[in-house]
Protein backbone atom coordinates (compact mmCIF):
# COMPACT_ATOMS: atom_id res chain seq x y z
CA UNK A 1 0.00 0.00 0.00
CA UNK A 2 1.56 3.32 -1.11
CA UNK A 3 2.04 5.78 1.89
CA UNK A 4 -0.03 8.89 1.88
CA UNK A 5 2.13 11.15 0.57
CA UNK A 6 2.90 9.28 -2.29
CA UNK A 7 -0.35 10.90 -3.72
CA UNK A 8 0.66 13.66 -4.06
CA UNK A 9 1.84 15.23 -7.81
CA UNK A 10 5.59 15.65 -8.03
CA UNK A 11 4.81 19.60 -8.88
CA UNK A 12 3.09 20.34 -5.47
CA UNK A 13 6.34 18.49 -3.80
CA UNK A 14 8.84 20.80 -5.89
CA UNK A 15 6.96 24.29 -4.98
CA UNK A 16 6.24 23.77 -1.40
CA UNK A 17 10.35 22.49 -1.16
CA UNK A 18 11.23 25.81 -3.17
CA UNK A 19 9.04 27.61 -0.94
CA UNK A 20 10.89 26.41 2.42
CA UNK A 21 14.46 27.12 0.96
CA UNK A 22 15.27 23.70 1.70
CA UNK A 23 16.27 20.27 0.28
CA UNK A 24 14.14 16.61 1.04
CA UNK A 25 15.23 15.64 4.38
CA UNK A 26 15.73 11.87 4.83
CA UNK A 27 16.91 12.01 7.83
CA UNK A 28 18.57 14.61 10.65
CA UNK A 29 21.78 14.03 9.42
CA UNK A 30 23.54 16.31 6.84
CA UNK A 31 25.32 14.72 3.53
CA UNK A 32 28.45 14.15 3.64
CA UNK A 33 29.31 16.77 0.46
CA UNK A 34 26.89 19.42 2.56
CA UNK A 35 29.13 19.05 5.39
CA UNK A 36 32.04 19.72 3.97
CA UNK A 37 30.62 22.88 1.43
CA UNK A 38 29.12 24.51 4.68
CA UNK A 39 32.76 23.70 6.54
CA UNK A 40 34.70 25.70 3.92
CA UNK A 41 32.65 28.26 3.69
CA UNK A 42 33.84 31.07 5.12
CA UNK A 43 32.66 32.28 8.58
CA UNK A 44 30.21 34.91 8.94
CA UNK A 45 29.55 36.57 11.98
CA UNK A 46 26.02 37.52 12.82
CA UNK A 47 24.40 39.31 15.58
CA UNK A 48 20.95 38.09 16.25
CA UNK A 49 18.64 39.12 19.09
CA UNK A 50 18.30 36.94 21.60
CA UNK A 51 15.29 35.10 21.47
CA UNK A 52 12.94 33.47 24.38
CA UNK A 53 11.47 31.15 22.74
CA UNK A 54 13.84 29.09 20.04
CA UNK A 55 12.53 27.05 16.92
CA UNK A 56 14.80 23.78 16.14
CA UNK A 57 14.53 21.71 13.83
CA UNK A 58 16.88 18.48 13.91
CA UNK A 59 18.56 19.72 17.08
CA UNK A 60 19.38 22.85 14.62
CA UNK A 61 18.49 26.57 15.95
CA UNK A 62 16.68 27.99 13.21
CA UNK A 63 16.39 31.79 12.18
CA UNK A 64 13.92 33.90 11.86
CA UNK A 65 13.85 33.75 7.98
CA UNK A 66 13.61 29.97 8.10
CA UNK A 67 11.36 29.59 10.71
CA UNK A 68 9.00 32.33 8.33
CA UNK A 69 9.82 30.22 5.16
CA UNK A 70 9.08 26.50 6.65
CA UNK A 71 5.42 28.26 7.90
CA UNK A 72 4.58 29.44 4.93
CA UNK A 73 5.45 26.17 3.01
CA UNK A 74 3.32 24.07 5.72
CA UNK A 75 0.57 26.39 5.10
CA UNK A 76 0.74 26.37 0.99
CA UNK A 77 1.05 22.64 1.47
CA UNK A 78 -2.10 22.18 3.97
CA UNK A 79 -4.09 24.16 1.24
CA UNK A 80 -2.94 21.72 -1.79
CA UNK A 81 -3.65 18.96 0.13
CA UNK A 82 -6.99 20.08 1.38
CA UNK A 83 -7.73 20.71 -2.46
CA UNK A 84 -6.78 17.10 -2.89
CA UNK A 85 -9.04 15.67 -0.63
CA UNK A 86 -6.41 15.33 2.13
CA UNK A 87 -7.72 16.31 5.06
CA UNK A 88 -5.78 14.04 7.84
CA UNK A 89 -3.36 15.59 10.08
CA UNK A 90 -1.23 12.84 10.31
CA UNK A 91 -1.26 12.82 6.47
CA UNK A 92 0.07 16.07 6.16
CA UNK A 93 2.53 16.48 8.97
CA UNK A 94 4.20 12.87 7.11
CA UNK A 95 4.61 14.87 4.11
CA UNK A 96 5.76 18.23 5.53
CA UNK A 97 8.39 15.92 7.89
CA UNK A 98 9.41 14.48 4.21
CA UNK A 99 10.16 18.08 3.08
CA UNK A 100 12.06 18.95 5.64
CA UNK A 101 8.68 21.34 6.69
CA UNK A 102 8.61 20.39 10.04
CA UNK A 103 10.05 22.02 13.95
CA UNK A 104 11.36 19.73 16.24
CA UNK A 105 8.74 19.16 19.07
CA UNK A 106 8.61 21.84 22.03
CA UNK A 107 9.84 20.70 25.88
CA UNK A 108 7.08 21.40 28.10
CA UNK A 109 6.69 24.26 29.57
CA UNK A 110 8.19 23.25 32.95
CA UNK A 111 11.69 22.23 31.03
CA UNK A 112 11.46 25.37 29.15
CA UNK A 113 11.23 26.96 33.02
CA UNK A 114 14.38 24.90 34.22
CA UNK A 115 16.38 25.90 31.19
CA UNK A 116 15.66 30.00 31.00
CA UNK A 117 16.86 31.65 33.83
CA UNK A 118 14.36 34.74 33.41
CA UNK A 119 11.56 32.22 32.79
CA UNK A 120 12.84 30.63 36.42
CA UNK A 121 12.58 33.63 37.79
CA UNK A 122 9.29 34.61 36.69
CA UNK A 123 7.95 31.68 37.64
CA UNK A 124 9.82 31.65 41.51
CA UNK A 125 8.33 35.29 42.13
CA UNK A 126 4.80 33.63 41.06
CA UNK A 127 5.14 31.18 43.49
CA UNK A 128 5.68 33.20 46.12
CA UNK A 129 2.77 36.02 45.11
CA UNK A 130 0.39 32.96 45.00
CA UNK A 131 2.10 31.07 48.42
CA UNK A 132 1.57 34.89 50.48
CA UNK A 133 -1.94 35.03 48.99
CA UNK A 134 -2.81 31.77 49.93
CA UNK A 135 -1.09 32.58 53.79
CA UNK A 136 -3.51 35.72 53.89
CA UNK A 137 -6.38 33.42 52.79
CA UNK A 138 -5.50 30.98 55.55
CA UNK A 139 -5.08 33.57 58.26
CA UNK A 140 -8.37 35.18 57.07
CA UNK A 141 -10.22 31.91 57.22
CA UNK A 142 -8.94 30.61 60.72
CA UNK A 143 -9.27 34.07 61.97
CA UNK A 144 -12.45 35.41 61.19
CA UNK A 145 -12.15 38.35 63.93
CA UNK A 146 -8.89 40.11 63.38
CA UNK A 147 -7.04 43.36 65.09
CA UNK A 148 -3.97 44.91 63.71
CA UNK A 149 -3.00 48.39 63.78
CA UNK A 150 -1.99 50.77 60.65
CA UNK A 151 1.88 51.35 60.11
CA UNK A 152 1.78 54.91 61.58
CA UNK A 153 0.21 53.55 64.91
CA UNK A 154 3.30 51.17 65.06
CA UNK A 155 5.68 54.01 64.59
CA UNK A 156 3.93 55.67 66.81
CA UNK A 157 4.61 53.27 69.40
CA UNK A 158 0.86 51.44 70.14
CA UNK A 159 0.58 48.04 70.96
CA UNK A 160 -2.65 45.28 71.44
CA UNK A 161 -2.05 42.47 73.64
CA UNK A 162 -5.09 40.02 74.80
CA UNK A 163 -4.25 40.16 78.70
CA UNK A 164 -3.81 43.65 80.72
CA UNK A 165 -0.79 42.81 81.61
CA UNK A 166 0.68 42.92 78.39
CA UNK A 167 2.85 39.87 78.88
CA UNK A 168 2.94 39.47 74.96
CA UNK A 169 2.49 43.05 73.60
CA UNK A 170 1.87 42.86 69.38
CA UNK A 171 0.72 44.95 66.41
CA UNK A 172 -1.92 42.07 65.22
CA UNK A 173 -4.37 39.77 67.21
CA UNK A 174 -5.89 36.38 65.78
CA UNK A 175 -9.25 35.02 67.43
CA UNK A 176 -10.78 31.79 66.34
CA UNK A 177 -14.65 31.23 65.39
CA UNK A 178 -17.62 30.37 67.45
CA UNK A 179 -18.26 27.18 65.87
CA UNK A 180 -22.05 25.54 65.39
CA UNK A 181 -23.50 28.61 67.57
CA UNK A 182 -27.42 28.33 67.69
CA UNK A 183 -29.81 30.80 68.18
CA UNK A 184 -29.85 33.19 71.31
CA UNK A 185 -31.71 35.47 72.62
CA UNK A 186 -29.79 39.20 73.73
CA UNK A 187 -31.04 38.00 77.23
CA UNK A 188 -28.31 35.13 77.21
CA UNK A 189 -25.57 37.58 76.81
CA UNK A 190 -24.12 37.74 80.59
CA UNK A 191 -23.41 40.90 82.60
CA UNK A 192 -19.58 40.29 83.12
CA UNK A 193 -19.24 39.63 79.41
CA UNK A 194 -16.57 42.06 79.60
CA UNK A 195 -14.97 40.70 82.69
CA UNK A 196 -12.68 37.65 81.51
CA UNK A 197 -9.37 38.37 79.03
CA UNK A 198 -9.15 37.05 75.58
CA UNK A 199 -11.25 34.86 73.65
CA UNK A 200 -14.30 33.61 75.77
CA UNK A 201 -16.63 32.06 73.14
CA UNK A 202 -19.92 30.48 74.36
CA UNK A 203 -23.07 30.29 72.19
CA UNK A 204 -21.91 33.52 71.06
CA UNK A 205 -18.29 35.04 69.89
CA UNK A 206 -16.70 37.23 72.78
CA UNK A 207 -13.29 38.91 72.44
CA UNK A 208 -11.88 41.32 74.97
CA UNK A 209 -8.12 43.24 74.21
CA UNK A 210 -6.58 46.15 75.05
CA UNK A 211 -4.34 48.89 73.06
CA UNK A 212 -1.80 51.03 74.94
CA UNK A 213 -0.17 53.91 74.12
CA UNK A 214 3.95 52.78 74.56
CA UNK A 215 4.71 56.32 72.17
CA UNK A 216 6.36 59.29 73.56
CA UNK A 217 3.65 61.95 71.96
CA UNK A 218 0.08 62.31 72.69
CA UNK A 219 -1.89 61.69 69.84
CA UNK A 220 -5.17 60.61 68.29
CA UNK A 221 -6.61 57.49 66.56
CA UNK A 222 -9.47 56.02 64.51
CA UNK A 223 -11.17 52.76 65.16
CA UNK A 224 -13.85 50.53 63.11
CA UNK A 225 -15.49 47.72 63.35
CA UNK A 226 -15.66 46.08 59.65
CA UNK A 227 -17.25 43.02 58.09
CA UNK A 228 -14.53 41.27 55.87
CA UNK A 229 -16.51 38.05 54.82
CA UNK A 230 -19.83 36.83 54.94
CA UNK A 231 -21.76 33.87 53.41
CA UNK A 232 -25.47 33.15 53.60
CA UNK A 233 -26.62 36.74 54.52
CA UNK A 234 -25.59 35.98 57.93
CA UNK A 235 -25.18 39.41 58.89
CA UNK A 236 -28.91 40.07 58.68
CA UNK A 237 -29.30 37.72 61.59
CA UNK A 238 -26.24 38.54 63.31
CA UNK A 239 -25.98 40.97 66.64
CA UNK A 240 -23.20 42.94 67.41
CA UNK A 241 -21.86 44.78 70.57
CA UNK A 242 -19.07 46.51 71.45
CA UNK A 243 -17.87 47.61 74.82
CA UNK A 244 -15.11 50.27 74.78
CA UNK A 245 -13.96 51.26 78.43
CA UNK A 246 -17.05 49.60 80.28
CA UNK A 247 -19.50 51.88 77.28
CA UNK A 248 -22.02 49.38 75.74
CA UNK A 249 -23.32 49.16 72.33
CA UNK A 250 -25.17 47.46 70.37
CA UNK A 251 -25.89 46.90 66.25
CA UNK A 252 -27.70 44.92 64.11
CA UNK A 253 -28.41 45.63 60.33
CA UNK A 254 -31.97 47.18 59.49
CA UNK A 255 -35.10 45.43 58.94
CA UNK A 256 -35.86 44.69 55.71
CA UNK A 257 -39.46 44.75 55.62
CA UNK A 258 -39.26 48.69 56.81
CA UNK A 259 -35.94 49.53 56.66
CA UNK A 260 -35.36 50.46 60.09
CA UNK A 261 -34.11 49.83 63.27
CA UNK A 262 -34.56 46.43 64.20
CA UNK A 263 -36.16 46.65 67.59
CA UNK A 264 -37.35 43.83 69.63
CA UNK A 265 -40.53 43.54 70.36
CA UNK A 266 -41.36 45.86 67.24
CA UNK A 267 -42.26 49.86 67.30
CA UNK A 268 -46.16 48.82 67.61
CA UNK A 269 -45.72 46.08 69.57
CA UNK A 270 -46.68 46.72 73.36
CA UNK A 271 -48.20 43.53 74.06
CA UNK A 272 -44.60 42.43 75.45
CA UNK A 273 -41.52 43.20 76.52
CA UNK A 274 -38.04 41.71 78.12
CA UNK A 275 -38.65 41.46 82.00
CA UNK A 276 -35.03 41.47 82.55
CA UNK A 277 -31.89 42.18 80.77
CA UNK A 278 -28.42 40.80 82.50
CA UNK A 279 -26.49 43.29 79.92
CA UNK A 280 -28.76 46.09 81.45
CA UNK A 281 -26.19 46.03 84.41
CA UNK A 282 -22.89 46.59 81.86
CA UNK A 283 -24.59 49.95 80.88
CA UNK A 284 -27.76 51.04 83.14
CA UNK A 285 -28.40 54.44 81.61
CA UNK A 286 -27.98 53.84 78.04
CA UNK A 287 -30.70 54.59 75.31
CA UNK A 288 -31.04 51.33 73.64
CA UNK A 289 -33.47 50.27 76.39
CA UNK A 290 -36.98 51.56 76.42
CA UNK A 291 -39.81 51.11 78.56
CA UNK A 292 -42.36 49.21 76.53
CA UNK A 293 -45.08 49.35 79.10
CA UNK A 294 -45.23 48.82 83.15
CA UNK A 295 -47.67 46.19 84.62
CA UNK A 296 -48.33 46.47 88.31
CA UNK A 297 -45.30 49.33 88.71
CA UNK A 298 -43.08 46.71 86.64
CA UNK A 299 -41.41 47.56 83.58
CA UNK A 300 -40.97 45.37 80.57
CA UNK A 301 -38.10 46.29 77.87
CA UNK A 302 -37.71 46.74 74.76
CA UNK A 303 -34.09 46.85 73.04
CA UNK A 304 -33.15 49.17 69.99
CA UNK A 305 -29.71 48.44 68.12
CA UNK A 306 -28.41 50.72 66.54
CA UNK A 307 -28.21 50.48 62.31
CA UNK A 308 -24.57 48.75 60.73
CA UNK A 309 -22.83 52.61 59.19
CA UNK A 310 -22.78 50.68 55.75
CA UNK A 311 -22.43 47.10 54.20
CA UNK A 312 -19.15 46.60 55.38
CA UNK A 313 -18.65 48.74 58.33
CA UNK A 314 -20.32 48.23 61.56
CA UNK A 315 -19.26 51.46 63.38
CA UNK A 316 -16.42 53.41 63.91
CA UNK A 317 -15.19 56.18 66.04
CA UNK A 318 -11.95 58.23 67.47
CA UNK A 319 -10.49 58.80 70.64
CA UNK A 320 -8.73 61.83 71.04
CA UNK A 321 -5.28 63.04 72.92
CA UNK A 322 -4.04 59.84 73.94
CA UNK A 323 -0.91 60.68 76.33
CA UNK A 324 1.93 58.00 76.68
CA UNK A 325 0.69 54.67 79.35
CA UNK A 326 -2.88 55.39 78.27
CA UNK A 327 -4.94 51.72 77.89
CA UNK A 328 -8.10 51.44 76.50
CA UNK A 329 -10.41 48.09 76.83
CA UNK A 330 -12.27 46.68 74.21
CA UNK A 331 -14.95 43.58 73.78
CA UNK A 332 -16.72 42.46 70.80
CA UNK A 333 -19.37 40.08 71.05
CA UNK A 334 -21.20 38.56 68.07
CA UNK A 335 -24.47 35.96 68.64
CA UNK A 336 -27.48 35.35 66.48
CA UNK A 337 -30.22 37.31 67.33
CA UNK A 338 -33.37 34.36 67.43
CA UNK A 339 -35.91 37.34 67.82
CA UNK A 340 -34.74 38.82 64.82
CA UNK A 341 -37.27 38.17 62.16
CA UNK A 342 -34.72 37.90 59.60
CA UNK A 343 -33.16 35.07 61.11
CA UNK A 344 -34.33 31.91 59.36
CA UNK A 345 -33.60 28.31 58.63
CA UNK A 346 -31.56 29.82 55.52
CA UNK A 347 -28.77 30.95 57.25
CA UNK A 348 -27.91 27.65 58.83
CA UNK A 349 -24.16 26.40 57.72
CA UNK A 350 -23.30 30.84 56.93
CA UNK A 351 -20.33 32.31 58.63
CA UNK A 352 -19.40 35.87 59.14
CA UNK A 353 -15.74 37.40 59.37
CA UNK A 354 -15.33 40.52 61.23
CA UNK A 355 -12.37 42.83 61.54
CA UNK A 356 -11.34 45.71 63.70
CA UNK A 357 -8.74 48.33 62.67
CA UNK A 358 -6.73 51.19 64.20
CA UNK A 359 -5.04 53.94 62.73
CA UNK A 360 -3.25 57.10 63.69
CA UNK A 361 -4.85 60.36 63.05
CA UNK A 362 -3.77 64.20 63.91
CA UNK A 363 -4.86 66.21 67.32
CA UNK A 364 -6.65 68.77 64.56
CA UNK A 365 -8.85 65.64 63.01
CA UNK A 366 -6.41 65.86 59.47
CA UNK A 367 -4.69 62.80 58.38
CA UNK A 368 -1.06 62.13 57.76
CA UNK A 369 -0.56 62.89 54.40
CA UNK A 370 -2.72 65.92 54.85
CA UNK A 371 -0.07 67.29 57.84
CA UNK A 372 3.07 66.64 55.49
CA UNK A 373 1.13 68.90 52.71
CA UNK A 374 0.25 71.76 55.10
CA UNK A 375 4.06 71.47 56.59
CA UNK A 376 5.55 71.89 52.90
CA UNK A 377 3.11 74.98 52.13
CA UNK A 378 4.30 76.44 55.07
CA UNK A 379 7.44 75.78 54.38
CA UNK A 380 7.26 77.57 51.09
CA UNK A 381 5.44 80.65 52.63
CA UNK A 382 8.41 81.00 54.51
CA UNK A 383 10.40 81.42 51.81
CA UNK A 384 8.06 83.63 49.92
CA UNK A 385 7.90 85.72 52.76
CA UNK A 386 12.02 85.74 53.66
CA UNK A 387 11.85 86.69 49.78
CA UNK A 388 9.28 89.76 49.71
CA UNK A 389 11.27 90.99 52.92
CA UNK A 390 14.48 91.17 51.10
CA UNK A 391 13.69 92.75 47.82
CA UNK A 392 11.82 95.88 50.26
CA UNK A 393 14.53 95.76 51.86
CA UNK A 394 16.81 96.43 48.79
CA UNK A 395 14.26 98.77 47.40
CA UNK A 396 14.38 100.72 50.78
CA UNK A 397 18.33 101.40 50.43
CA UNK A 398 18.51 102.06 47.03
CA UNK A 399 19.93 99.06 45.67
CA UNK A 400 19.29 97.03 42.95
Amino acid sequence: MPKPYEQVPNEVLKEAVANSDEKPKTGSKKSGSAAKEKKSAPAVTETRQRRIFKRTRAGVELSREEVRSIKEGRKKLRKELRARGIKSKREFELVAGSLGLYFDKRKGFFFWLLGHWLGALIASIIALLVILFIFSAVTQLRGHFTINLSDDMFKEGFVLSDSIGFERPTTELFANPALNVPCISIRAIPADIDNTDGEHNDKYFAYTYYIRNDGESTVDFRWELLLNSESKELSDAAWVMLIRDGEMRFYAEANHETGEKEMIPAKDDDTRGYLTLPIMDIYPESDQFGVVRRINGVPYYRVIPDLFESDKIITSGEVTNVVPGEVHKYTVVLWLEGDDVDTNNTKIGGHLGTHMSFELIRRNGQDVGSDFRNRWEQFWENLRFWEKWTVETDEESGTE
